[in-house]
C-alpha cells in the first residue's frame, strides 16, 4: 500500500503508466471516494524544474466539465514523491472504448457525436486559457457515465501541455507517434536535426487522428507492417499525403500508397454526418502548418455539425435510410435539397408518408416544427418518378475475418480471437441494418396501399355523387324532350336532335362510371392481396431468428475471446499454454 497525508492506493491498482509517472485508482482516507492519483517517478525529477511545475500550473488553471479536475497536489510519506490528486472517471479511456471488439469498425454515431462534442468543449477551454496540449489521443481522454446514462469524454494528462498563444511558436517535441503532427515525428521519431518550430496547429493534426481512429476504429496512417515497425514510411505517407486525402495505406512492402479521400464503408457514420465530418478532417490532417486549419475555423465546422439537428428519412423505393443534418431554423426548401443531395430525387418529385399518413410539409415550414423522428421511426420518401433500388451498403464482413495459424501463440490468438469477435459484432450491426431496412420498407409499402386504398373509396363516392347528378340531368333531359315534341316547326325538330345527341353522351358518361367503378374495384381487390401478402411478410420478419443467431454466436465467441485474454495475463509455461489454448481452440 502506498498513501499520502489524505489517500491511499495500492500499487497493483494501476490505471496508467508513463515514462515520468504512474496513474493508481485511490481512496480519500476519511470518505472513501474514489479518485486518481498520478505518482512522479525518480525519472520526472531530473526535468527543469518548471517543467516539472507545468503540470501542475495547468490543472489548477482549468475548470471546465470536459477537462479532468485537480483536487490537490500531495507527496507520499517516505519518499516525498509529488502525487495529483484528480477526478476518478470510472468507464476507463476513449482508447479502451476503442479497444473494445464492439467498436472495431469505429463507434456509433450517437457515441462518436459525444466524443465530438466532449473534445472540442475541452479544447476551446483550453485555447481561451492560451494553452497548447501536445499529446491528444485517445488514451488521454477519460470516459465516465453520467447521470442520465450517457458518456462523458474529459481530457487529461497535461505533461506535455504548456501556455502558448495562436501566433506563438514552441521547439520542444512531445507526444505519441501515431498522433503526431509529422513536422514533430521527424524530429522526435527519425531523429532527424532540423530548425522547425511547431504552432497550436499540432493539436489540430492530433485530434484529427483521433476522430479518424473514433470513426473508423482503425488509424488514418499507416504502412505496411504498422506505424511502429516503417517510422520512415509512416512519416512519408503523412508528407505525401494529397490535399483533400483523409487516410493513407500501404498494403504490400514496398507497395505504393493507397489514398483515401472518404470514410471507409465498414464506418457506422451516415452519409449525412460522413459529408458533414470529412472536410473538417482533410483540412486539418494537413502536413504544412500553414495550409492547416488555425482554431477559429475547426470550432466554427465542428460547432456547426454539433448545433444541427437531425430528421431521419427512408427512401421507400431505393430502400436506404438517410440522416440529414440540418439547422433548426432552416425551411422545407432547405430540407429538400439536402435530401436530394442523398437521394438524387428531386425535390418536386418528394413526398413524404409519417406514422401511416402522407405528410405535407410547408415550404415556409423551420425544420425544428418536423416531427420527430427517429432512425426506427422516420420520413418514409415516396418518389414520384420511378428510382434505382440502393438497399444497404455495406462490405461483406467475410472479407475482414482473420487468418488463422495453426501454430499456437498465447498473443497471436488472442489477437486473432479479439478480430474474430469484432467481425461477428459487425456482422450483427449489419444484419440488424438489413432487418430494419427490411420493416421500413415492409410497413412504408403497408402505408401506401393503404392509402391508395383510402384514395380508391374517395374516388368511389365522388363517382356516386356523379352517377346522382346523371340521373338528374337524364330526367331533366326526358321531360325536356316531351316539352320539345309539342313544339312544332323546324326550330323544334333542330332541338329535338340535339338533345337526342346530350343523351347519347350521357349514356357514353354513365357507361364510362361504370366501368370505372368495375375497374377501381378491381384495383381495391389487387391492394387487398398486397395488403395481405405484406402483412405476412411482416410476421415473417418478426418470427426471424437470425439476430438471436448471431447474438448466441456472438456470446460464444466472446466467452473464447475472454479466455485467450486470461491466458495472456497468466502466461505459464509453455507446455501449461498449450494445453490450455487446445480447449480454447475447440
Amino acid at each position: 500500500m502506498q498513501s499520502t497525508p489524505n489517500y491511499l492506493w495500492h500499487a497493483e491498482d494501476v490505471l496508467g503508466q508513463g515514462a515520468t509517472a504512474c496513474v493508481y485508482k485511490a481512496r480519500n482516507k476519511k470518505s472513501g471516494e474514489l479518485v486518481a492519483v498520478k505518482v512522479f517517478n525518480n525519472a520526472s525529477y531530473l526535468r527543469p524544474q518548471e517543467v516539472q511545475m507545468r503540470e501542475f500550473e495547468m490543472l489548477r488553471k482549468l475548470n471546465h466539465k470536459n477537462i479532468v479536475k485537480l483536487f490537490a497536489v500531495e507527496e507520499t510519506g517516505t519518499s516525498k514523491q509529488k502525487v495529483l490528486v484528480m477526478e476518478y472517471c470510472s468507464s476507463g479511456s476513449l482508447l479502451n472504448v476503442l479497444e473494445d471488439p464492439a467498436n472495431a469498425f469505429g463507434l456509433s454515431e450517437s457515441e462518436f457525436l459525444i466524443v465530438l462534442q466532449c473534445v472540442v468543449a475541452g479544447m476551446n477551454h483550453l485555447r481561451e486559457n492560451g494553452i497548447v496540449h501536445r499529446d491528444i489521443k485517445p488514451g488521454n481522454i477519460m470516459r465516465l457515465m453520467g447521470e442520465d446514462g450517457q458518456s462523458i469524454y474529459k481530457l487529461t494528462d497535461f505533461g506535455a501541455a504548456r501556455e502558448l498563444d495562436d501566433d506563438e511558436k514552441f521547439v520542444s517535441v512531445y507526444g505519441t507517434e501515431e498522433y503526431l503532427h509529422p513536422d514533430m515525428y521527424e524530429r522526435a521519431v527519425l531523429r532527424k536535426p532540423q530548425q522547425k518550430a511547431y504552432g497550436v496547429t499540432v493539436d489540430l493534426w492530433s485530434i484529427g487522428v483521433t476522430f479518424y481512429h473514433a470513426a473508423t476504429g482503425s488509424l488514418p496512417f499507416i504502412p505496411f507492417g504498422g506505424p511502429r515497425r516503417n517510422k520512415e514510411i509512416m512519416y512519408k505517407i503523412t508528407t505525401e499525403k494529397p490535399p483533400g486525402a483523409i487516410a493513407g495505406v500501404q498494403k504490400q512492402e514496398n507497395g505504393t500508397i493507397e489514398w483515401s479521400y472518404e470514410l471507409p464503408a465498414t464506418c457506422r457514420l451516415s452519409a449525412g454526418l460522413k459529408g458533414q465530418l470529412i472536410p473538417i478532417l482533410a483540412n486539418i490532417l494537413e502536413a504544412d502548418q500553414e495550409k492547416c486549419w488555425g482554431f477559429d475555423q475547426f470550432f466554427a465546422e465542428t460547432s456547426d455539425i454539433l448545433h444541427r439537428i437531425v430528421v431521419d428519412v427512408f427512401s421507400l423505393q431505393q430502400a436506404s435510410s438517410h440522416r440529414i443534418y440540418i439547422h433548426s431554423h432552416n425551411t422545407t426548401t432547405k430540407f429538400l435539397d439536402a435530401v436530394f443531395k442523398q437521394t438524387n430525387i428531386a425535390p418536386h418529385h418528394q413526398e413524404y408518408f409519417f406514422e401511416g399518413h402522407l405528410y405535407e410539409l410547408d415550404p415556409n415550414l423551420q425544420a425544428h416544427n418536423f416531427c420527430k423522428t427517429t432512425e426506427n421511426n422516420p420520413l418514409t420518401l415516396l418518389s414520384a418518378e420511378p428510382e434505382d433500388l440502393v438497399g444497404v451498403r455495406y462490405r461483406d464482413p467475410a472479407l475482414e475475418y482473420p487468418k488463422f495459424v495453426p501454430k499456437v501463440d498465447v498473443v497471436a490468438d488472442c489477437s486473432t480471437a479479439k478480430s474474430a469477435v469484432g467481425t461477428a459484432h459487425q456482422t450483427l450491426w449489419i444484419a440488424r441494418s438489413l432487418l430494419r431496412c427490411q420493416e421500413l420498407m415492409l410497413r412504408g409499402l403497408h402505408w401506401v396501399a393503404g392509402n391508395l386504398k383510402t384514395e380508391c373509396l374517395r374516388i368511389l363516392e365522388q363517382r356516386r355523387g356523379a352517377v346522382s347528378l346523371l340521373t338528374c340531368l337524364q330526367l331533366t333531359e326526358v321531360k325536356t324532350c316531351v316539352l320539345y315534341e309539342t313544339v312544332s316547326g323546324e326550330g323544334g325538330t333542330l332541338a329535338l336532335r340535339e338533345l337526342n345527341e346530350v343523351k347519347t353522351r350521357l349514356q357514353a358518361v354513365v357507361e364510362d362510371l361504370s366501368q370505372c367503378s368495375h375497374d377501381i374495384f378491381d384495383y381495391q381487390g389487387t391492394l387487398d392481396g398486397i395488403l395481405a401478402e405484406l402483412v405476412k411478410h411482416r410476421q415473417q420478419a418478426h418470427e426471424d431468428k437470425s439476430i438471436r443467431q448471431i447474438e448466441y454466436c456472438l456470446e460464444k465467441m466472446q466467452l473464447i475471446h475472454k479466455q485467450f485474454k486470461k491466458a495472456r495475463t497468466c502466461l505459464r509455461s509453455p507446455a501449461q499454454n498449450r494445453g490450455r489454448l487446445g480447449v480454447c481452440h475447440f
